[in-house]
């Protein structure tokens, strides 16, 4: 009988804020707020999404943008949180870093200062209600100018010791360099936040270079294109940059054909550290859980390589190193427990 996977302490650190939204919220605030919502959010839920060409990445990118529009008021955010939270903790989730752009949601919330405190303040009572520690990503948008991510960076700084522990940079990748935006991650850095560039998902090992090498990146969100380089696995290796691998994710946008063509074993296996995630469940259908599943299942994971994902997952997270020494215990004796 196999240990489940549901009592294995780990964390997850690549959410989406509107993207953990469960189906059934989604579903109750469009009722409650009129918004009218296209069948690939009802009956033909999980969409069938390919982003790969453009024309794909719009409808995706449509798609969430019709799914944050049911966010109206504060009880909602502070209920979107409060569920992602109790999520989190029926899969065995202890630490969560969740990632929002501030600027996507400021015009009905009081501007990105206004919408950060809110979305700060509903993480830290989230946090109490569930015993799930929660970090705050703030992301900039890569379609948008890099002076608005400067102006995110500085935001984010100001609020560094109070629940906003790195900084991103998230959308198509296709859409601009991230070198373009070195000044942001500059500001970040000097504040002392985690830098979590997106890379390597839907463009190749060269973008997951440009994170490491123009900014300075710590995580990589996604970055399984990484392992089309050898010599780039040997250096997030060497730098031990986690790669954050959202298998369902991957798959949903077209990324990969199917769930065993996403190289989770070979980046594990070449050293490059690796915290699965979920992305954006509302979108992709699946949780954090399932991607521990596909290593089981799909990747071949034995137990004590899932422990060591699970390890890898908290050591490339901003918990409290006491917190970290607590839960790496708490992995060994999920592992010596008996099967």
């Amino acid at each position: 009988m196999a240990r489940p996977l549901d009592e294995l302490p780990k964390a997850h650190l690549h959410l989406h804020f509107t993207g953990s939204m469960r189906h059934s919220t989604l579903l109750e605030l469009a009722r409650d707020h009129g918004v009218h919502l296209p069948d690939a959010l009802v009956e033909d839920w999980p969409p069938k999404l390919r982003a790969t060409d453009e024309r794909g990445w719009f409808r995706f990118q449509r798609l969430y943008d019709i799914a944050r529009s049911v966010l109206r008021r504060d009880q909602d955010v502070y209920r979107l949180l409060r569920e992602a939270a109790e999520d989190e903790a029926a899969e065995g989730s202890r630490w969560l870093e969740i990632q929002v752009d501030p600027s996507g949601y400021a015009q009905r919330f009081g501007g990105v200062t206004a919408t950060l405190e809110l979305v700060l303040d509903a993480a830290a009572r989230a946090s109490e209600s569930s015993k799930v520690g929660i970090g705050v990503i703030v992301a900039a948008n890569r379609t948008r100018h890099p002076l608005d991510a400067k102006t995110l960076a500085r935001l984010a700084g100001q609020y560094a010791d109070k629940g906003v522990v790195g900084f991103g940079l998230s959308n198509d990748e296709r859409r601009a360099r991230a070198r373009d935006f070195d000044g942001a991650f500059r500001i970040a850095k000097r504040a002392g936040l985690l830098a979590v560039p997106h890379g390597g998902e839907l463009s190749g090992a060269a973008s997951v270079a440009e994170c490491v090498d123009d900014l300075d990146a710590d995580r990589i969100g996604h970055g399984i294109r990484a392992a089309e380089s050898p010599r780039l696995m040997e250096r997030l290796a060497d730098r031990q940059i986690a790669c954050e691998v959202c298998p369902t994710s991957n798959v949903g946008l077209g990324v990969a054909q199917r769930a065993g063509d996403v190289p989770v074993k070979r980046l594990f296996d070449a050293g490059v550290p690796i915290a699965l995630g979920a992305d954006d469940p509302l979108l992709f259908g699946a949780r954090l859980l399932p991607q521990y599943e596909l290593a089981r299942e799909v990747y071949g994971f034995s137990d004590a390589e899932i422990a060591e994902l699970a390890r890898q997952s908290i050591r490339s997270s901003t918990a409290p190193d006491g917190f970290k020494k607590e839960l790496l215990t708490s992995i060994d004796t999920w592992l010596t427990s008996p099967a």
